[in-house]
């Protein structure tokens, strides 16, 4: 009985623990995709309409063609790694942003990433590909 009290008791505190070390699984698989150059695992994440910047060069896309945007990309510079510098949240609301830095076999890039919270899913409204 008191092995059932304890388990009681405290597996709720464990399993927040856990949540809060694993962080978010979107953002991290987001991670992944970036760093290997994965347009179609980013794709998954991206809203209904994107806002992409490539090197000052702004447009609004659909999901369809910012797919094919982020691929070319990916395609002339080629991704070996993505490392997170800085994530948060909002103030005004819950989306969230993440600022890192991809290195490829064309140059070293800051990424931006602003992410749309609805519900349990996350959606990719903007993404920056700032050289350095």
């Amino acid at each position: 009985m008191k092995n059932l009290l304890f388990f009681l008791l405290f597996s709720p505190a464990f399993v927040f623990a856990h949540q809060g070390i694993q962080g978010n699984p979107s953002l991290d698989a987001i991670t992944i995709a970036l760093s290997a150059g994965d347009a179609d695992g980013l794709s998954k994440y991206f809203a209904d309409n994107v806002e992409i910047s490539i090197q000052d060069k702004e447009q609004t896309y659909n999901k369809a063609k910012a797919t094919e945007v982020v691929r070319s990309f990916f395609g002339s510079n080629q991704p070996k790694s993505f490392t997170q510098l800085h994530k948060g949240t909002s103030r005004e609301n819950s989306d969230q942003y993440c600022i890192g830095n991809l290195v490829g076999t064309a140059g070293n890039y800051r990424v931006y990433l602003y992410l749309k919270v609805n519900g349990n899913t996350l959606s990719i409204q903007e993404i920056r590909f700032d050289k350095e």
